[in-house]
Formats: C-alpha cells, sequence, structure tokens
C-alpha cells in the first residue's frame, strides 16, 4: 500500500491512495525511481466517472497476483485526465498509432525509464476474453520482453514517438471557399439519423458543435433541411431519455439510437455547449421548447454543479442513486459554462449577475499574477486561454465593460507568445511536444476555439491577426475541406473568415 498520492489535490488520484498498488503521482520521482531500478514503466490515465476505470479499479488492481507482479516489476503512475489533458492527449496519439483506432477512458501505457511507450492499451480485464489476454498473462510476456529483448522495445517506443510530430510532414493546402458549403450539406445528409435525429451510430453522443455548425450553415444558405435536422435532434434528444428531465441536464451519451438508456454520467462542458445551441435555436425559431430545455440545463449546473460560483466538472448517478461528483474547477470547462450564462443573460437577465460573478470568481481562483491555470498548480494548455478569451469578449458584449475586452485580448496574445509557432498551435508547453489538432472530440478543439476568438474580437480592438488567422486556416485547409464535419467547430471558424472577407472586400 503506498501514499504517494496523499498530497494529490485530484479526487481521482485520491481514490487510490490507499490502493494495493503503490501508484506514483506523474513526474520526477517515479521518472528516477525507474531509472534507478531499471524497471519499465505502467502508466495508467482515467477519471472519476469513467465506468471502465471503475470496474478496472475493482478488478484488475485489487487483484493480489496483478498487483504483486506490478509492485516487483514495475513502476505504476496514475494520472487524472481532467487534470493532465496534455498528458491524456499525448498518449492517446501514442494509443492510436499502436491500434490503429481512437480510444476513450482508461488508458494503459507500458514504456522503457525513458518514457519509450512500447505497448498500449485500453481497459484490460483481469482474465483472458477469447484470444485477448488477462492483465496477469500480459505482464508476463512483458516482463519476459523487456527482461531478454529490451532493445527491441526501446526501438519500437523511439519508432512510435517519431510519427507523433514529424519534422518533414508535408502540408497539404487547399483553397478555402464557399465550396464547401455543398461538401457539408451533402456529408450532412449521409449521415443524420433521419428517424431519431443525431449523427452516427451508437453510443449516441451529443455532439453540440456539429448541431452548431447545422445552424451556423442554414443562417449563412436559409436551407430549411439543415435547420431541420437541427431541430429534429434537438427535439428528439429533449424528449429522449438522454436529458434529465427531472433534475435537468443532459447524459453523456445515450447506448441506443432513439436516445434511450443512458450513461448516467453528466458533464459540465455538455450540458454548457448544448445549452447554447438550444439557445441558439430559439432564437432562430422562437420556438419555447429549446429557451426551456436550454434554461434547464443550465439551472441543473448552478443548482446541482456549482460551489456557489465556480462549476464543478461532472457528476455520476450511481446504482444505490446517490450522485458522485467531481468538485474540481477547470478553466476551460469553467469558461464554456460563464460564456453560456452570459448568452442565456440577452435572452433573460435573470442570469447576469451570476455570469458576472463568476467571471470575477474564476479569474480571482486562476489567473495569479500574470499567469493562468488549468486547475490547481497546473500551469494552463492553449484550450484554457482560448475558452477564458472567450468568455471575456461575451461578458464585454454584454456588460460593455471595457476591463474584459482587454483582458480578452491579453490572453489572446499571451495564447500566441506561449503555443503559436507558423500556422501551428501548441496545445502545451510541458515536457511534451504536443501540437492541437483541429477535431473536436468530447468538446471543441482549442485551435478551432482561438481561431473563433480572433475572428469575433478583431472588430473590438486594434491589431492585425490576419496572417495568422490566414495560416492556421491555410494548413488545415486540406482536411477541413475534405472532412469538415470532423472539425465542426473549424468549419464554423472558417466560414466566418470567408464571410468577413466577402464583407471587407465590398
Amino acid at each position: 500500500m503506498s501514499s504517494n498520492l496523499k498530497h494529490e489535490v485530484s479526487l481521482y488520484l485520491n481514490e487510490y491512495k490507499d490502493s494495493l498498488v503503490n501508484w506514483y503521482p506523474w513526474g520526477n520521482d517515479a521518472f528516477k525511481r525507474a531509472k534507478a531500478e531499471k524497471k519499465p514503466i505502467f502508466l495508467s490515465i482515467g477519471y472519476s466517472t469513467s465506468h471502465l476505470c471503475d470496474i478496472m479499479k475493482k478488478e484488475s488492481f485489487n487483484d493480489e497476483t496483478i498487483v504483486n507482479i506490478l509492485n516487483q516489476n514495475f513502476i505504476s503512475i496514475k494520472v487524472d485526465k481532467d487534470e493532465r489533458p496534455d498528458i491524456d492527449n499525448y498518449f492517446k496519439q501514442v494509443y492510436k498509432l499502436m491500434n490503429g483506432q481512437n480510444c476513450a477512458s482508461p488508458i494503459s501505457i507500458f514504456m522503457t525509464e525513458d518514457l519509450e511507450p512500447f505497448y498500449s492499451a485500453a481497459y484490460i480485464a483481469p482474465y483472458p476474453k477469447g484470444n485477448v489476454l488477462g492483465f496477469h498473462e500480459l505482464l508476463t510476456v512483458i516482463i519476459d520482453k523487456y527482461t531478454n529483448d529490451k532493445l527491441t522495445m526501446i526501438e519500437k517506443g523511439k519508432e512510435v514517438l517519431s510519427f507523433i510530430n514529424p519534422k518533414d510532414k508535408e502540408i497539404k493546402a487547399t483553397k478555402l471557399d464557399f465550396n464547401i458549403l455543398k461538401i457539408i450539406i451533402n456529408n450532412f445528409s449521409k449521415v443524420f439519423d433521419n428517424i431519431n435525429g443525431g449523427f452516427g451510430d451508437i453510443p449516441k453522443f451529443i455532439h453540440a458543435s456539429t448541431i452548431d455548425l447545422l445552424l451556423e450553415c442554414y443562417q449563412l444558405t436559409k436551407n430549411q433541411e439543415l435547420l431541420s435536422m437541427a431541430t429534429i435532434t434537438l427535439t428528439k434528444m429533449a424528449n429522449g431519455e438522454i436529458f434529465d428531465d427531472i433534475n435537468g441536464g443532459f447524459y453523456r451519451y445515450a447506448n441506443n439510437k432513439d436516445w434511450t438508456i443512458p450513461r448516467r454520467e453528466k458533464m459540465i462542458y455538455d450540458n454548457a455547449n448544448i445549452a447554447m445551441v438550444y439557445l441558439r435555436t430559439f432564437q432562430i425559431t422562437d420556438n419555447n421548447l429549446y429557451k426551456d430545455i436550454a434554461f434547464k440545463s443550465i439551472d441543473f449546473i448552478l443548482e446541482q454543479m456549482s460551489d456557489g460560483t465556480l462549476f464543478y466538472a461532472n457528476s455520476l448517478a450511481k446504482k444505490d442513486n446517490s450522485i458522485f461528483i467531481d468538485t474540481k474547477i477547470i478553466t476551460s470547462w469553467n469558461a464554456m459554462v460563464i460564456d453560456t450564462l452570459f448568452f442565456a443573460s440577452t435572452i433573460d437577465n435573470k442570469y447576469l449577475q451570476t455570469a458576472i460573478k463568476a467571471i470575477d470568481k474564476l479569474l480571482k481562483k486562476v489567473y495569479l499574477n500574470g499567469k493562468l491555470y488549468h486547475t490547481d498548480n497546473i500551469q494552463a494548455f492553449l484550450e484554457d486561454y482560448a475558452y477564458l478569451g472567450v468568455a471575456l469578449l461575451s461578458a464585454y458584449k454584454v456588460t460593455n465593460n471595457k476591463e474584459y475586452l482587454i483582458l480578452s485580448q491579453t490572453i489572446l496574445n499571451r495564447a500566441i507568445e506561449k503555443f503559436y509557432q507558423y500556422g501551428k498551435w501548441k496545445f502545451t508547453n510541458s515536457q511534451f511536444k504536443l501540437y492541437d489538432n483541429i477535431y473536436d472530440l468530447t468538446y471543441p478543439s482549442a485551435i478551432a476555439t482561438i481561431i473563433y476568438l480572433i475572428e469575433e474580437i478583431s472588430p473590438f480592438i486594434e491589431g492585425d491577426y490576419r496572417e495568422i488567422l490566414f495560416k492556421t486556416l491555410e494548413i488545415n485547409s486540406y482536411n477541413l475541406m475534405r472532412q469538415p464535419l470532423s472539425s465542426p467547430k473549424m468549419t464554423k471558424a472558417m466560414l466566418l473568415y470567408l464571410k468577413n472577407d466577402i464583407i471587407a472586400k465590398k
């Protein structure tokens, strides 16, 4: 039993402080010990309300045989993905390179003592299932390989790392123009579920930024089919089990196409972003259903996911009907909520003072002596700068308080100084050289959000950001023009860029 996690702030890490596994937090203590003892590292990344993380904790990490093997032969490290999205994003790339597909949580990585990954998995069951090794058997194979063929493990790790940020990656630029609207409309018609609304197969996620892109394209084209896709989806979701009509708020996903059998986990970023979409739809359609659902989702956050001013990360309804709430405060996620609150206040003024108190409290907590933080003691990532900048701009637009505008531009300028490199944006300045990508996974990408901020703030300030804007879009133009629905927020930013360019030329 280890006490290495006893000083950690993360609730998730605290769940493992009395674990039978001798866990370390990510850091030099673990790395030094791995090198000193010449042991491979087992890295496990997860978060508090993940179903498979919880199963792995109860089964694999409570199995005495597995625990003994880990403690004797590995240095085991636990990471909270919400606290360290840089580590999570980095090793998701590693997993995808090794396995040819994306993964959710948990992520299980085996590395050399020099952090060279040689094996990756997601959930690992304690016992074999078909041709899939159980944890015990897998550990035995890895120990044998590491003992007798370590050079191969090292070379494999180096090969994987060489593909994460390739130096000679060719940039394919494609002309950006409104022909993309035809591609978008065609793609939407292919993936839209005409019966139940929504997109893709099961499990069925909320995809707020995809619906937001539908609304943006409708406002540009007045194509009623696009608006219909959005309203059908939002209506079906509102009437489906994915929406909690008793307590308010949306669950993370539904297991069935008709939005039934939800995973009873609620994320504040999902609820903030989808509430914004419902409010936009209300403004377009004047249908009170969308306003009511948005306000119920916002009220759920305010009443059940708040310390009174700021907002907690996520919640999970357990089988005994108790509710677990992860109370960590994350800058980017709080900024999403605050942005939605300011927008909601333009429809109902009762949200205005709540929004003002929240933005002021957030700044006081995470913006200290000119430094921005992601959460306690963790310096901010690109997403924190991007979303906070947007929230500050929204605060200015609603209140006309120029201090918010000045700070929004300051945050933008610091993001450019810290993360921008010739059209590419680093996600972090930590030990990983990790560039952000344009894809909206659990929520809109940081790059798309910072580009959106540049476009939205430009009419209000002095300063020329056109080269940064153009270069970022140019570098990503090939993927945007080919697969616009994979990057709905960035596609929306590109459409705004094209629209503003036309206006500027008139």
